[in-house]
């Protein structure tokens, strides 16, 4: 005879061991699937965020337009106009350089006029050894603009009409088109009776003979009574 006790501890141990199904009501398990997929889509965004760079035949042909670019400007306009070797490694570098800092600051979500801020600052900056003069720095900001514009990857013919007006802009209006090439030098001048307002014509004169250049206009600056000499800035042109 089983007694009520026995039968009352049988049925509990029956239902501790029957599988227990949890029921879950359906919007808390629809707040969990979208949990998850959630959870999947930024794990893909974040994957995705790693491939930052895409460097496709849009960046190629964007980066060989800014070099030909620069090249066309060195050989057509500076070069052939101050005869400087100095500046040229400066100039190409600063340019590729920036073109790649930009179109990688682009990839990762700065703004383009953060980095162009950025690089502001540094056409400003002055070699210590030696100083830029104002036509040197403002070639470098010329090439430094020229790689922050072709890191954009424009379409095709906008950047070739920028580049082509930056290129013109820059021939006419320092490539002797319209305005003279003058060239600016200082000399020391040992004979300073000729340093007097009424012998202006005869000191210039003087100078022509001496130099062998087509001098225009003088400043005469610092004068040393104790050495009977002067410097004296010279313009001419070519």
């Amino acid at each position: 005879m089983i007694s009520a006790k026995q039968l009352t501890m049988f049925l509990l141990f029956l239902l501790l061991a029957l599988p227990v199904k949890v029921c879950i009501p359906q919007q808390a398990e629809s707040d969990m699937t979208q949990t998850e997929e959630n959870d999947s889509k930024d794990k893909k965004d974040k994957k995705k965020d790693r491939k930052i760079l895409e460097m496709n035949e849009k960046f190629i042909i964007s980066l060989g337009i800014n070099l030909l670019n620069v090249v066309l400007i060195i050989l057509l306009v500076y070069y052939p106009n101050y005869r400087k070797l100095d500046y040229i490694f400066t100039f190409i570098m600063f340019n590729l350089v920036i073109f790649l800092l930009t179109f990688v600051l682009k990839h990762v979500k700065l703004s383009v006029g953060a980095a162009f801020g950025l690089f502001a600052v540094f056409s400003m900056l002055r070699y210590r050894t030696q100083g830029i003069s104002m036509k040197d720095l403002t070639y470098l900001f010329i090439f430094i603009a020229l790689g922050v514009i072709s890191s954009i990857q424009l379409e095709y013919y906008e950047l070739g009409i920028i580049h082509g007006l930056i290129l013109v802009g820059t021939f006419v209006l320092d490539g002797n088109v319209i305005f003279k090439g003058e060239r600016i030098r200082s000399v020391l001048y040992d004979n300073i009776e000729m340093i007097r307002p009424d012998k202006k014509d005869a000191l210039i004169e003087d100078l022509r003979k001496r130099t062998g250049l087509k001098i225009h206009r003088i400043v005469i600056g610092k004068i040393d009574f104790l050495k009977d000499a002067a410097v004296i800035k010279i313009y001419y042109y070519d």
